[in-house]
């Protein structure tokens, strides 16, 4: 089984997978986002094609914890995409994943424009690999 790790975004979604041991997450992919019922498709064949057993969405909570409009945003995205798959779908606090992506690639002295398109991706591999720790601290 594996976990897929999802960054949901108004244009993109990037998408990060577990390791069969549950032990690491790697970036895979972005998906440039068109419109829900699309997008839920085609992350319902990857979770098919890869024997995902779980998927978890990052959740964008304010800093002091309550929520937005995008944090509602992707509440919503997650509902409608636990009707589309058969595996359960959880959200994931995101808070400054996106800022520890940055930072990352900046230490990696990437352009702006490679920036741009791994930073979705990297988000959701960070947003999976701190669900990852967490499962091993319980």
């Amino acid at each position: 089984m594996r976990i897929l790790g999802l960054d949901f975004g108004t244009k993109r979604i990037g998408v990060a997978m577990s390791d069969e041991l549950l032990m690491t997450a790697q970036g895979r992919d972005t998906i440039q986002r068109k419109e829900l019922k699309g997008d839920l498709v085609l992350i319902k064949g990857i979770v098919d094609s890869n024997g995902v057993g779980e998927v978890i969405v990052g959740l964008p909570l304010n800093m002091n914890g309550t929520y937005s409009e995008k944090t509602k945003e992707a509440v919503l995205f997650a509902s409608e995409l636990e009707k589309t798959i058969s595996v359960p779908v959880k959200t994931w606090d995101e808070r400054l994943t996106s800022m520890q992506a940055d930072r990352a690639m900046l230490e990696g002295d990437m352009s702006r424009a490679k920036r741009r398109k791994l930073s979705d991706k990297l988000a959701a591999q960070i947003i999976l690999q701190s669900y990852l720790d967490s499962r091993k601290r319980d």
